[in-house]
Protein backbone atom coordinates (compact mmCIF):
# COMPACT_ATOMS: atom_id res chain seq x y z
CA UNK A 1 0.00 0.00 0.00
CA UNK A 2 1.48 3.63 -0.57
CA UNK A 3 1.91 6.17 1.56
CA UNK A 4 -1.29 8.52 2.07
CA UNK A 5 -2.96 11.56 3.90
CA UNK A 6 -6.67 11.46 3.88
CA UNK A 7 -9.21 14.33 5.31
CA UNK A 8 -12.72 14.79 3.86
CA UNK A 9 -14.59 17.73 6.23
CA UNK A 10 -17.73 17.75 4.32
CA UNK A 11 -21.02 17.22 6.51
CA UNK A 12 -23.32 14.60 4.68
CA UNK A 13 -26.79 15.28 5.62
CA UNK A 14 -28.30 12.04 4.45
CA UNK A 15 -32.06 10.94 3.69
CA UNK A 16 -35.80 11.49 3.15
CA UNK A 17 -36.72 15.64 3.97
CA UNK A 18 -33.63 17.23 5.12
CA UNK A 19 -33.38 19.64 2.74
CA UNK A 20 -35.09 21.72 5.95
CA UNK A 21 -31.75 20.90 8.01
CA UNK A 22 -30.16 24.41 5.72
CA UNK A 23 -31.14 26.50 8.15
CA UNK A 24 -29.23 24.77 10.91
CA UNK A 25 -26.17 24.76 8.69
CA UNK A 26 -25.99 28.29 7.52
CA UNK A 27 -25.00 31.15 9.32
CA UNK A 28 -28.25 33.56 9.66
CA UNK A 29 -26.24 36.77 8.73
CA UNK A 30 -24.97 35.44 5.94
CA UNK A 31 -26.06 36.87 2.48
CA UNK A 32 -26.27 33.62 0.24
CA UNK A 33 -26.10 33.24 -3.42
CA UNK A 34 -28.42 30.33 -4.58
CA UNK A 35 -26.73 28.79 -7.98
CA UNK A 36 -28.70 26.49 -10.04
CA UNK A 37 -29.09 25.08 -13.82
CA UNK A 38 -31.94 25.04 -16.05
CA UNK A 39 -34.26 25.61 -13.94
CA UNK A 40 -35.60 21.65 -13.42
CA UNK A 41 -35.69 22.55 -9.31
CA UNK A 42 -38.22 25.51 -9.86
CA UNK A 43 -40.48 22.25 -11.05
CA UNK A 44 -40.13 19.38 -9.18
CA UNK A 45 -40.42 21.02 -5.61
CA UNK A 46 -36.71 21.16 -4.80
CA UNK A 47 -36.69 25.23 -4.90
CA UNK A 48 -39.73 25.68 -2.78
CA UNK A 49 -37.91 23.55 0.11
CA UNK A 50 -34.72 25.55 0.08
CA UNK A 51 -36.11 28.93 -0.09
CA UNK A 52 -38.40 27.95 3.15
CA UNK A 53 -35.21 26.43 4.73
CA UNK A 54 -33.80 30.07 3.61
CA UNK A 55 -36.65 32.15 5.43
CA UNK A 56 -34.63 34.94 7.14
CA UNK A 57 -31.87 34.92 5.13
CA UNK A 58 -30.78 37.69 2.72
CA UNK A 59 -30.79 35.41 -0.67
CA UNK A 60 -29.38 36.18 -4.00
CA UNK A 61 -29.88 33.61 -6.96
CA UNK A 62 -27.53 32.99 -10.27
CA UNK A 63 -29.13 30.46 -12.43
CA UNK A 64 -28.69 28.67 -15.97
CA UNK A 65 -25.14 26.99 -15.31
CA UNK A 66 -25.01 24.33 -17.66
CA UNK A 67 -24.12 20.63 -17.96
CA UNK A 68 -20.56 20.74 -18.33
CA UNK A 69 -20.28 24.40 -16.86
CA UNK A 70 -19.60 27.43 -18.74
CA UNK A 71 -16.28 29.66 -18.17
CA UNK A 72 -17.99 32.85 -19.45
CA UNK A 73 -21.87 32.04 -17.83
CA UNK A 74 -19.57 31.48 -14.03
CA UNK A 75 -17.35 34.52 -14.73
CA UNK A 76 -20.94 36.67 -14.68
CA UNK A 77 -21.89 35.07 -11.01
CA UNK A 78 -18.25 35.74 -9.84
CA UNK A 79 -19.32 39.20 -10.99
CA UNK A 80 -22.31 39.18 -9.03
CA UNK A 81 -20.61 37.62 -6.06
CA UNK A 82 -18.10 40.87 -5.37
CA UNK A 83 -20.72 43.52 -6.62
CA UNK A 84 -23.45 42.28 -3.87
CA UNK A 85 -20.64 41.20 -1.54
CA UNK A 86 -22.22 37.25 -1.18
CA UNK A 87 -21.49 35.62 2.34
CA UNK A 88 -22.46 32.28 1.28
CA UNK A 89 -22.66 29.91 -1.73
CA UNK A 90 -25.34 27.35 -2.13
CA UNK A 91 -25.40 24.67 -4.95
CA UNK A 92 -28.83 23.15 -5.68
CA UNK A 93 -28.54 21.03 -8.51
CA UNK A 94 -26.99 18.39 -9.83
CA UNK A 95 -22.11 18.15 -10.30
CA UNK A 96 -22.31 20.66 -13.12
CA UNK A 97 -23.98 23.20 -10.70
CA UNK A 98 -21.73 22.26 -7.56
CA UNK A 99 -18.52 22.06 -9.90
CA UNK A 100 -19.04 25.72 -11.20
CA UNK A 101 -20.18 27.20 -7.76
CA UNK A 102 -16.89 25.55 -7.06
CA UNK A 103 -15.28 27.60 -9.35
CA UNK A 104 -17.22 30.80 -8.54
CA UNK A 105 -16.22 30.24 -4.84
CA UNK A 106 -12.62 30.46 -5.85
CA UNK A 107 -12.88 33.15 -8.89
CA UNK A 108 -14.38 35.56 -6.29
CA UNK A 109 -11.13 36.28 -4.75
CA UNK A 110 -8.87 35.94 -6.97
CA UNK A 111 -6.51 38.44 -8.40
CA UNK A 112 -5.54 38.16 -11.99
CA UNK A 113 -7.38 36.03 -14.92
CA UNK A 114 -9.61 33.44 -13.16
CA UNK A 115 -8.63 31.14 -16.08
CA UNK A 116 -4.80 30.72 -14.60
CA UNK A 117 -7.29 28.58 -12.02
CA UNK A 118 -7.62 26.58 -14.22
CA UNK A 119 -4.67 26.13 -16.24
CA UNK A 120 -3.48 25.46 -12.62
CA UNK A 121 -0.49 27.52 -13.12
CA UNK A 122 1.70 28.73 -10.10
CA UNK A 123 -0.15 32.49 -10.67
CA UNK A 124 -3.63 30.32 -10.33
CA UNK A 125 -3.43 29.12 -6.85
CA UNK A 126 -6.24 29.24 -4.63
CA UNK A 127 -5.54 31.07 -1.58
CA UNK A 128 -9.18 31.75 -0.43
CA UNK A 129 -12.59 30.78 -1.41
CA UNK A 130 -16.15 31.42 -0.80
CA UNK A 131 -17.36 28.60 2.09
CA UNK A 132 -20.22 26.21 -0.45
CA UNK A 133 -23.03 24.27 0.17
CA UNK A 134 -24.78 21.85 -1.66
CA UNK A 135 -28.27 20.40 -1.83
CA UNK A 136 -27.79 17.53 -4.41
CA UNK A 137 -30.11 16.55 -7.00
CA UNK A 138 -28.77 14.22 -9.44
CA UNK A 139 -26.38 11.19 -8.37
CA UNK A 140 -22.98 10.73 -10.67
CA UNK A 141 -19.70 12.94 -9.63
CA UNK A 142 -18.90 13.03 -5.89
CA UNK A 143 -18.48 16.55 -6.39
CA UNK A 144 -20.63 16.44 -2.76
CA UNK A 145 -17.68 15.01 -1.00
CA UNK A 146 -14.41 16.27 -2.51
CA UNK A 147 -12.77 19.74 -4.17
CA UNK A 148 -12.32 18.90 -7.61
CA UNK A 149 -14.31 20.61 -10.20
CA UNK A 150 -14.69 20.12 -13.85
CA UNK A 151 -14.71 23.84 -16.25
CA UNK A 152 -15.73 23.92 -19.91
CA UNK A 153 -14.69 27.15 -21.95
CA UNK A 154 -17.26 26.62 -25.20
CA UNK A 155 -15.14 29.52 -27.22
CA UNK A 156 -11.79 27.74 -27.22
CA UNK A 157 -13.45 23.66 -27.36
CA UNK A 158 -11.39 23.42 -23.89
CA UNK A 159 -12.51 21.41 -21.04
CA UNK A 160 -10.42 21.38 -17.81
CA UNK A 161 -10.39 20.05 -14.26
CA UNK A 162 -8.92 21.50 -10.91
CA UNK A 163 -9.18 21.13 -7.22
CA UNK A 164 -8.07 22.55 -3.96
CA UNK A 165 -8.59 21.67 -0.17
CA UNK A 166 -10.63 25.18 0.21
CA UNK A 167 -13.35 23.91 -2.43
CA UNK A 168 -14.66 20.94 0.26
CA UNK A 169 -18.36 21.80 0.67
CA UNK A 170 -19.07 22.77 4.08
CA UNK A 171 -22.43 20.41 3.99
CA UNK A 172 -23.89 18.29 1.43
CA UNK A 173 -27.54 17.54 2.05
CA UNK A 174 -28.36 14.23 -0.31
CA UNK A 175 -32.32 13.42 -0.56
CA UNK A 176 -33.00 10.69 -2.59
CA UNK A 177 -36.22 12.48 -3.25
CA UNK A 178 -34.81 15.11 -5.13
CA UNK A 179 -33.87 12.25 -7.97
CA UNK A 180 -37.28 10.83 -8.74
CA UNK A 181 -37.87 13.43 -10.97
CA UNK A 182 -34.93 12.69 -12.85
CA UNK A 183 -35.01 11.48 -16.53
CA UNK A 184 -33.99 8.10 -17.31
CA UNK A 185 -31.27 9.15 -19.85
CA UNK A 186 -30.14 11.67 -16.67
CA UNK A 187 -30.46 8.59 -14.46
CA UNK A 188 -27.95 6.44 -16.45
CA UNK A 189 -25.80 9.25 -17.01
CA UNK A 190 -25.18 9.07 -13.15
CA UNK A 191 -24.67 5.31 -12.71
CA UNK A 192 -22.32 5.43 -15.42
CA UNK A 193 -20.33 8.47 -13.88
CA UNK A 194 -20.41 6.57 -10.32
CA UNK A 195 -19.33 3.14 -12.30
CA UNK A 196 -15.94 4.62 -14.14
CA UNK A 197 -15.22 6.94 -11.35
CA UNK A 198 -14.57 3.53 -9.52
CA UNK A 199 -12.64 2.12 -12.30
CA UNK A 200 -10.64 4.91 -12.69
CA UNK A 201 -9.05 4.57 -8.96
CA UNK A 202 -9.33 0.57 -8.87
CA UNK A 203 -9.00 -1.40 -12.10
CA UNK A 204 -4.89 -0.18 -12.36
CA UNK A 205 -2.41 -2.58 -10.80
CA UNK A 206 -2.01 -4.69 -7.32
CA UNK A 207 0.02 -2.80 -4.97
CA UNK A 208 -1.38 -4.64 -2.17
CA UNK A 209 -4.79 -3.00 -1.20
CA UNK A 210 -7.42 -5.43 -0.59
CA UNK A 211 -9.42 -2.86 1.59
CA UNK A 212 -9.62 -0.77 -0.95
CA UNK A 213 -10.46 -3.21 -3.59
CA UNK A 214 -13.02 -4.24 -1.72
CA UNK A 215 -14.56 -1.31 -1.15
CA UNK A 216 -14.50 -0.41 -4.72
CA UNK A 217 -15.97 -4.07 -5.46
CA UNK A 218 -18.75 -3.31 -3.29
CA UNK A 219 -19.66 -0.02 -4.93
CA UNK A 220 -19.65 -1.45 -8.35
CA UNK A 221 -21.60 -4.67 -7.21
CA UNK A 222 -24.63 -2.34 -5.85
CA UNK A 223 -24.20 -0.40 -9.18
CA UNK A 224 -24.88 -3.22 -11.31
CA UNK A 225 -27.66 -4.85 -8.40
CA UNK A 226 -29.86 -1.61 -8.02
CA UNK A 227 -29.17 -0.05 -11.73
CA UNK A 228 -31.72 -2.42 -13.55
CA UNK A 229 -34.22 -0.93 -10.20
CA UNK A 230 -34.24 1.96 -10.54
CA UNK A 231 -34.41 1.80 -14.37
CA UNK A 232 -37.61 0.14 -14.53
CA UNK A 233 -39.19 1.98 -11.31
CA UNK A 234 -37.58 5.63 -10.85
CA UNK A 235 -39.62 5.77 -8.29
CA UNK A 236 -37.85 3.34 -5.79
CA UNK A 237 -36.45 5.70 -3.05
CA UNK A 238 -34.40 2.65 -1.85
CA UNK A 239 -32.76 2.07 -5.09
CA UNK A 240 -32.45 5.92 -5.54
CA UNK A 241 -30.73 6.24 -2.04
CA UNK A 242 -28.17 3.37 -2.66
CA UNK A 243 -27.33 4.75 -6.62
CA UNK A 244 -26.60 7.83 -4.54
CA UNK A 245 -24.61 6.69 -2.11
CA UNK A 246 -22.89 4.77 -4.27
CA UNK A 247 -21.79 7.73 -6.19
CA UNK A 248 -20.47 9.93 -3.44
CA UNK A 249 -18.48 7.23 -2.20
CA UNK A 250 -17.36 6.38 -5.60
CA UNK A 251 -15.24 10.29 -5.60
CA UNK A 252 -14.79 10.93 -1.59
CA UNK A 253 -10.92 9.84 -1.86
CA UNK A 254 -11.65 6.71 0.63
CA UNK A 255 -11.30 4.18 -2.49
CA UNK A 256 -8.38 6.10 -3.52
CA UNK A 257 -6.51 5.92 -0.45
CA UNK A 258 -2.82 4.18 -0.98
CA UNK A 259 -4.08 2.86 -4.49
CA UNK A 260 -2.58 3.48 -7.72
CA UNK A 261 -4.81 5.76 -9.77
CA UNK A 262 -5.65 5.91 -13.78
CA UNK A 263 -7.72 8.81 -14.78
CA UNK A 264 -7.19 8.35 -18.72
CA UNK A 265 -10.77 7.99 -19.39
CA UNK A 266 -11.41 11.03 -18.05
CA UNK A 267 -8.70 12.85 -19.34
CA UNK A 268 -9.65 11.54 -23.05
CA UNK A 269 -13.47 12.05 -22.39
CA UNK A 270 -13.32 15.84 -21.15
CA UNK A 271 -12.00 16.50 -25.23
CA UNK A 272 -14.50 14.22 -26.46
CA UNK A 273 -17.08 16.26 -24.75
CA UNK A 274 -15.81 19.39 -25.71
CA UNK A 275 -15.12 18.32 -29.19
CA UNK A 276 -18.91 16.73 -29.90
CA UNK A 277 -20.62 18.08 -26.95
CA UNK A 278 -21.59 14.29 -25.58
CA UNK A 279 -22.16 14.29 -22.10
CA UNK A 280 -19.93 13.57 -19.60
CA UNK A 281 -20.71 10.10 -18.88
CA UNK A 282 -21.51 9.25 -22.16
CA UNK A 283 -17.90 10.12 -23.16
CA UNK A 284 -16.61 8.23 -20.24
CA UNK A 285 -18.59 5.37 -21.90
CA UNK A 286 -17.23 5.28 -25.09
CA UNK A 287 -13.45 5.94 -23.86
CA UNK A 288 -13.51 3.52 -20.87
CA UNK A 289 -13.67 -0.20 -23.44
CA UNK A 290 -11.05 1.50 -25.56
CA UNK A 291 -8.56 2.20 -22.57
CA UNK A 292 -9.19 -1.60 -21.69
CA UNK A 293 -8.36 -2.84 -25.40
CA UNK A 294 -5.13 -0.55 -25.52
CA UNK A 295 -4.07 -1.27 -22.14
CA UNK A 296 -5.34 -5.10 -22.01
CA UNK A 297 -1.33 -6.42 -20.84
CA UNK A 298 -1.20 -4.17 -17.98
CA UNK A 299 -4.62 -4.23 -16.44
CA UNK A 300 -4.77 -7.89 -17.24
CA UNK A 301 -4.52 -9.41 -13.44
CA UNK A 302 -6.76 -6.42 -12.29
CA UNK A 303 -9.27 -7.05 -14.98
CA UNK A 304 -9.19 -10.78 -13.77
CA UNK A 305 -9.82 -10.01 -10.36
CA UNK A 306 -12.86 -7.67 -11.46
CA UNK A 307 -14.49 -10.45 -13.63
CA UNK A 308 -14.24 -12.81 -10.68
CA UNK A 309 -15.46 -10.45 -7.44
CA UNK A 310 -17.93 -8.74 -9.49
CA UNK A 311 -19.53 -10.45 -12.65
CA UNK A 312 -18.56 -14.09 -10.89
CA UNK A 313 -16.49 -14.44 -14.02
CA UNK A 314 -14.27 -17.54 -13.00
CA UNK A 315 -11.80 -18.94 -15.36
CA UNK A 316 -12.01 -22.77 -16.43
CA UNK A 317 -8.17 -22.96 -15.84
CA UNK A 318 -6.43 -20.14 -13.62
CA UNK A 319 -2.79 -21.43 -15.28
CA UNK A 320 -4.26 -21.72 -18.91
CA UNK A 321 -3.72 -18.30 -20.49
CA UNK A 322 -6.33 -19.48 -23.18
CA UNK A 323 -9.12 -19.75 -20.30
CA UNK A 324 -8.05 -16.56 -19.16
CA UNK A 325 -8.18 -14.74 -22.00
CA UNK A 326 -11.74 -16.08 -22.72
CA UNK A 327 -12.58 -14.72 -19.12
CA UNK A 328 -11.49 -11.61 -19.73
CA UNK A 329 -13.22 -11.28 -23.07
CA UNK A 330 -16.68 -12.20 -21.33
CA UNK A 331 -16.15 -9.92 -18.61
CA UNK A 332 -15.29 -7.31 -21.34
CA UNK A 333 -18.26 -8.23 -23.03
CA UNK A 334 -20.19 -7.89 -19.52
CA UNK A 335 -19.54 -5.15 -19.03
CA UNK A 336 -20.20 -3.43 -22.43
CA UNK A 337 -23.66 -5.26 -21.58
CA UNK A 338 -24.65 -3.31 -18.69
CA UNK A 339 -23.48 0.13 -20.53
CA UNK A 340 -25.74 -1.06 -23.14
CA UNK A 341 -28.89 -2.00 -20.70
CA UNK A 342 -28.92 1.59 -19.41
CA UNK A 343 -29.51 2.69 -22.74
CA UNK A 344 -25.74 4.11 -23.04
CA UNK A 345 -23.82 3.82 -25.98
CA UNK A 346 -19.92 2.68 -26.49
CA UNK A 347 -19.22 3.56 -29.79
CA UNK A 348 -18.78 7.69 -30.95
CA UNK A 349 -20.03 6.09 -34.60
CA UNK A 350 -23.28 5.18 -32.87
CA UNK A 351 -24.04 8.01 -30.87
CA UNK A 352 -25.47 11.68 -31.84
CA UNK A 353 -22.67 14.06 -32.22
CA UNK A 354 -22.79 17.78 -31.78
CA UNK A 355 -19.75 19.25 -33.67
CA UNK A 356 -18.05 22.39 -32.47
CA UNK A 357 -16.32 24.73 -34.88
CA UNK A 358 -12.55 23.01 -34.74
CA UNK A 359 -14.46 19.13 -34.63
CA UNK A 360 -14.19 18.88 -38.58
CA UNK A 361 -13.99 15.01 -38.68
CA UNK A 362 -13.22 12.03 -36.71
CA UNK A 363 -9.52 11.87 -38.06
CA UNK A 364 -8.57 15.23 -37.69
CA UNK A 365 -10.44 15.36 -34.24
CA UNK A 366 -8.57 13.04 -32.77
CA UNK A 367 -5.29 14.63 -33.95
CA UNK A 368 -6.10 17.66 -32.54
CA UNK A 369 -7.21 15.83 -29.16
CA UNK A 370 -4.09 13.75 -28.73
CA UNK A 371 -1.89 17.00 -29.81
CA UNK A 372 -3.90 19.02 -27.17
CA UNK A 373 -3.27 16.31 -24.21
CA UNK A 374 0.72 15.81 -25.19
CA UNK A 375 1.09 19.96 -25.43
CA UNK A 376 0.32 19.97 -21.85
CA UNK A 377 2.68 17.65 -21.08
CA UNK A 378 1.01 14.77 -20.01
CA UNK A 379 1.48 11.00 -20.28
CA UNK A 380 -1.87 9.38 -18.74
CA UNK A 381 -2.77 6.26 -17.26
CA UNK A 382 -0.96 4.42 -14.32
CA UNK A 383 1.75 3.87 -16.23
CA UNK A 384 2.06 7.07 -17.77
CA UNK A 385 2.61 5.54 -21.19
CA UNK A 386 -0.38 6.69 -23.09
CA UNK A 387 1.58 9.26 -25.15
CA UNK A 388 0.39 11.10 -28.41
CA UNK A 389 0.40 7.90 -30.60
CA UNK A 390 -1.77 5.88 -27.71
CA UNK A 391 -4.49 8.62 -27.53
CA UNK A 392 -4.98 8.23 -31.54
CA UNK A 393 -5.04 4.40 -31.32
CA UNK A 394 -7.86 4.47 -28.21
CA UNK A 395 -9.34 7.24 -30.23
CA UNK A 396 -9.78 5.21 -33.31
CA UNK A 397 -10.83 2.30 -30.95
CA UNK A 398 -13.95 4.58 -29.97
CA UNK A 399 -15.29 5.14 -33.18
CA UNK A 400 -16.37 2.22 -34.39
Amino acid sequence: MNNFTYHNPVKIVFGKNTIAKIKDLIPANNKVLITYGGGSIKKNGVYDQVMKALSGYNVLEFGGIEANPDFNTLIKAVDLCKKEKVDFLLSVGGGSVLDGTKFIAAAVNYNGDPWEILTQKKSGKITKALPIGCVLTLAATGSEMNGFAVISRRETGEKLSFGSPLLFPQFSILDPQTTVSLSSHQTANGIVDAFIHVMEQYLTYDVNTPLQDRQSEAILKTLIETAPIVMNNPDDLDARANIMWCATQALNGLIACGVVQDWSTHMIGHELTAAYGLDHARSLAIVFPAIIENQKSRKFNKFIQYGKRTWHVIPADENNENDLNKAFDKVFNKTIDFFHSLGVKTKLSDSDLIPEKWAVNPEQTFEIIADRISKRGLKLGEHKNIGYDEIKEILNKCWK
